[in-house]
């Protein structure tokens, strides 16, 4: 166990699968000795970010905000698990340069995926026009460039997704490698 902190980014579109991963990571980390926090997007909009919309100034603010917040976390020797859209480069690569140890998870799934999932039907009406300023529809995502870890939550399990994100966090040097025999996830 390190008190080395640092920041998981999850960022994709809305109904990738960026909170189911983050609440499937978060026990494993717990098992491996970290303090853990998670900020989710919708949670922090909520508390931290109430009256902002959804223009891409709102959205820049959100952003980063949790940023900050992850910022300070980290600093203080957590593992924080950031669950948000986060649709602009430029602002994920703002709080990669504040906070330093950032593990960016681009959560890719394409939306013809998404829409079939989209239980509120969100995606069928941002196509139809009924919602503006959807991300992915009819505002932009931009997918990272270089992301630490890709996920496809098309063509895989929630767990299979946990375990590369494990991984990769070994081979970082954030988490000391399981021993031989024991649960990677």
């Amino acid at each position: 166990m390190s008190d080395r902190g640092f920041v998981i980014w999850f960022t994709g579109l809305s109904g990738a699968g960026k909170s189911t991963i983050a609440e499937k990571l978060e026990p494993v980390l717990r098992e491996r000795g970290c303090k853990v926090e998670q900020l989710d997007g919708d949670v922090v909009r909520t508390h931290l970010s109430k009256g902002l919309g959804f223009s891409k100034e709102d959205r820049d603010t959100n952003i980063r905000r949790i940023g900050f917040v992850a910022h300070l976390l980290s600093r203080n020797g957590v593992a924080v698990i950031c669950s948000a859209i986060s649709p602009y480069r430029e602002i994920r690569d703002e709080n990669r340069a504040m906070i330093g140890d950032f593990v960016e998870v681009y959560v890719k799934c394409p939306i013809d995926v998404l829409s079939e999932r989209d239980v509120k039907g969100l995606y069928k009406k941002a196509i139809a026009g009924e919602i503006k300023n959807f991300t992915g529809v009819s505002d932009p995502y931009e997918e990272p460039l270089n992301p630490e870890v890709v996920v496809e939550t098309d063509k895989e399990t929630v767990d299979d997704s946990a375990a590369k994100i494990i991984a990769k966090l070994e081979a970082l040097g954030y988490l000391t490698p399981a021993r031989e025999g024991a649960a990677a996830s």
